[in-house]
């Protein structure tokens, strides 16, 4: 098994850390590893205590090397936020060569100006999606190698987020032993692995409900349009599922996680559990039917808040339909009720993988999707060395290294 072969993800979120290795061999991908630990350290998907972060990520990376065997050095990077955002910008150069042939250089010289954008001191841009390409005025080119021309454009979207946030969540790997091999922007990944192409041109909103927020990627006319952060998930159910049983977070997760249902006409009276209360040694009985009351209302509320924060972008008239991906939208019922309250077409994403078939795997799996299509130089994200301690594998490398993957990422788009 080559070492060159293999892609790994890493899916830093509010309630759990996830790695995911993937192979390609002979043009396809299989996951051959996954490795999942509790996340510390993370608040409504932001970084808030470093050190608990670092050591998620090494329970994580580390449940993965004991399931393959291996030592991880070098790992793909997702990140999401209400800190990102998008805008349009504008890139033209005159073609170089005498023959007026486009070339790669060319390629890299035009996106290279469509890098140069006013951005305020706190902002830096984190990747570029080009969208077309003109040459000499002729527009819709996807590809404008080889092609002859006097003057090339190109008009793309430059995706930007806070120095603050991308460099936290850079040191955080870093301090973890791990190179970062690439920072991927988690709404395109998840998009990737969740969408059609169609689905893609003719609008759809994908939301990603976790544990502590909800992300919701409007993509229209195949392209990624908007995004937008809301800071609710299912770590709301949880809390309401607390004070509703006046039970402990741990029990009340367990009891969501096993006889959540998210509609009451759709839970069952005869489904019984029992439930250690806050301040007492007697378990008390409940019926699904009482735990559907608490979780329907704030599931109501998040779908409400997606269809409110759509129409707020402007999108709510023109899209085809909702697809909901996400660790919280694999409780029964969730589909039901929001085809309710979307008033739409909706649809949940599951990876097609073994190991990975659960809507909390679609960001990891979606990277990897990602990296595969778009990304050329792949390196060598893990090695082959058999796993060892990160104290024994030494520092990680410094900060250029990243750097200069930013500074060639835009004609790896290509």
């Amino acid at each position: 098994m080559s070492s060159s072969d293999l892609i790994v993800s890493l899916d830093i979120g509010t309630s759990k850390v996830r790695v995911i290795i993937g192979e390609m061999s002979n043009g396809a991908m299989n996951i051959i590893g996954v490795g999942s630990a509790d996340s510390d350290g993370i608040r409504k998907g932001a970084i808030v205590d470093i050190d608990q972060t670092v050591q998620s990520i090494r329970n994580a990376v580390d449940h993965a090397e004991r399931m393959v065997g291996i030592s991880i050095g070098e790992v793909y990077v997702g990140i999401a936020g209400n800190h990102i955002s998008l805008q349009s910008n504008h890139g033209v150069v005159a073609v170089s060569n005498e023959d007026r042939e486009i070339g790669e250089e060319d390629i890299e010289r035009v996106l290279q100006a469509a890098k140069v954008v006013a951005l305020p001191p706190e902002r830096e841009i984190i990747g570029l999606l080009p969208k077309q390409f003109l040459v000499d005025g002729l527009s819709g080119i996807q590809d404008p190698r080889g092609m002859i021309g006097v003057r090339l454009e190109v008009e793309c979207t430059i995706i930007t987020g806070t120095k603050a946030a991308v460099h936290n969540l850079m040191r955080c790997v870093e301090k973890a032993g791990l190179r970062i091999s690439g920072i991927v922007l988690m709404s395109l990944a998840s998009g990737m692995m969740a969408l059609t192409k169609d689905e893609k041109q003719m609008g759809t909103v994908l939301a990603d409900i976790g544990a502590g927020s909800t992300t919701l990627a409007i993509f229209e006319g195949g392209s990624l349009v908007a995004v937008s952060t809301l800071p609710i998930g299912g770590d709301y159910v949880t809390s309401d599922i607390c004070y509703g049983l006046k039970t402990q977070t741990e029990h009340a997760e367990k009891i969501k996680l096993k006889y959540g249902c998210a509609r009451v006409d759709e839970a069952a009276d005869d489904l019984k559990f029992k439930v250690m209360r806050v301040g007492s040694n007697v378990e008390k009985e409940f019926s699904q039917l009482e735990l559907a009351n608490i979780i329907e209302p704030r599931m109501q509320e998040i779908f409400h808040m997606i269809r409110q924060e759509v129409k707020r972008l402007g999108y709510l008239d023109k899209l085809n339909g909702y697809v909901l991906t996400g660790g919280s939208v694999s409780m029964p019922s969730v589909l039901s009720l929001a085809q309710i309250e979307l008033e739409s077409n909706v649809r949940i994403a599951v990876p097609d993988f073994i190991g990975v078939r659960d809507p909390s795997f679609s960001s990891g799996v979606g990277m990897i999707q990602y990296v595969t299509k778009y990304v050329r130089t792949r390196g060598a994200p893990v090695s082959k060395r058999p796993a060892k301690s990160k104290a024994a594998s030494g520092a990680a490398p410094s900060k250029p290294g990243v750097m200069e993957w930013f500074k060639n990422m835009f004609k790896e788009f290509i």
